[in-house]
């Protein structure tokens, strides 16, 4: 229960995508629960952005793991997803979305709650991870990279150059001691998980080409949706919807707008499925539809995770390892701050009121220390008093 209440709270009050949401984490098991500490923190994104699936949703799955093990896992996952999932089905039976002046101004305000915990997160970050030259400019390197680049492409590309330059420049430090690798998955558990990874991965398309049955077809995409995205997040959308709108499961127009509706809720973007499959249930119930949407989509990235930890937690304790791991852990924060710019900062700011909004919930949180939720409630409270009175 303990997992299941920390990550629900993160659930309904975690707006602001996938690079809010490791703030968000790292706010509450980082720097409040202390369920594991700063640079194996910094480790479990840096893996999570390098495998396939839902990075931010990954690396919630790990710390349930670590904190309860296969029970806290699902707890994380359940309580972490489910508020986003429940309120898109209800928007897909026809609940509608916000809409008017002060639902826009509401959205906007969420936009810069995101602004102003992402740069929290970089900033705390920074100080612990590029503590000299070498760091400094590893995540300088990967800052240009995935600025200049784009794409989840250039993420993959300056966690590689970090690791490498890490083997070059960073071996002089001591090797650290790992007192928080609680990921206690055996090599034998490890091996299982990746074994249903790539069955199902190979075994689906066969399995609906073979039986023409619709909703095996469907379940199919969605899981190689999960399984070959990079990124996570937005860059699933065009793989769902080349699936669900050419099949005729949806029309564009539903589509579209289930979309909208995903960037006004909490949790992971990955929740889209839900909505997905409820609406496009003609032949069960909608939270039927949306279970098994959800499930298909997920599922890829948590057994890719769980393959890997048990090689990765025994890989990090190498000298070797260890400096390689400095230099991707610098690079990391190059990719968070090249995503505070965009698309969180472009996204959200559009004049000195909004600098203003987002600048006070970052010294909120930084120097007053208020809880994130307080943040939340502060910042969008001031957005819609700014909208309301033309600032």
């Amino acid at each position: 229960m303990e997992v299941f209440r920390a990550f629900l709270k993160l659930g309904l009050t975690s707006f602001g995508g996938p690079v809010a949401h490791l703030g968000y984490f790292r706010d509450e098991f980082v720097m409040r629960r202390k369920w594991l500490d700063e640079a194996s923190y910094a480790d479990l994104v840096a893996l999570c952005q390098f495998l396939p699936g839902p990075a931010s949703s990954q690396v919630g799955f790990a710390i349930g793991l670590g904190r309860a093990g296969a029970r806290g896992a699902l707890a994380a996952f359940l309580a972490f997803t489910l508020p986003s999932a429940l309120l898109l089905v209800g928007f897909a039976s026809g609940a509608g979305a916000l809409g008017g002046p002060t639902g826009l101004a509401l959205l906007h305000g969420l936009k810069l709650v995101a602004v102003a915990v992402v740069a929290h997160a970089v900033w705390g970050m920074a100080r612990t991870l590029t503590p000299d030259v070498a760091r400094a400019g590893i995540a300088l390197a990967a800052l240009a990279l995935v600025t200049l680049a784009g794409g989840a492409t250039a993420q993959v590309g300056a966690i590689a150059l970090g690791a490498v330059s890490g083997l070059l420049l960073c071996r002089t430090d001591a090797p650290r001691a790992l007192e928080h690798a609680p990921f206690n998955v055996t090599r034998t558990a490890g091996a299982v998980a990746l074994a249903a990874f790539t069955l199902l991965l190979v075994g689906l398309p066969l399995l609906a080409r073979a039986t023409k049955v619709p909703a095996i077809a469907l379940i199919d995409g969605f899981y190689r949706a999960g399984a070959l995205v990079f990124g996570g997040g937005h860059v699933v959308l065009p793989l769902l919807e080349a699936r669900v709108v050419s099949s005729g499961w949806i029309t564009s127009d539903a589509f579209l707008a289930g979309y909208g509706a995903a960037q006004a809720v909490p949790g992971p973007l990955f929740s889209f499925a839900a909505y997905l499959g409820a609406i496009g249930s003609s032949q069960a119930p909608p939270l039927l539809g949306a279970a098994v949407a959800l499930t298909a989509i997920f599922l890829p990235g948590f057994l890719i995770l769980v393959g890997v930890l048990p090689f990765w937690t025994g890989l990090r304790a190498v000298p070797a390892a260890q400096a390689a791991l400095r230099g991707v852990n610098a690079a990391v924060v190059g990719i968070l701050l090249g995503a505070l710019h965009h698309p969180v900062w472009t996204s959200a700011v559009f004049g000195l009121t909004d600098f203003v909004i987002a600048a006070a919930g970052l010294l909120l949180l930084a120097y007053w220390r208020w809880p994130p939720l307080a943040v939340v409630a502060g910042t969008v409270l001031a957005a819609v008093l700014a909208a309301r009175l033309g600032a």
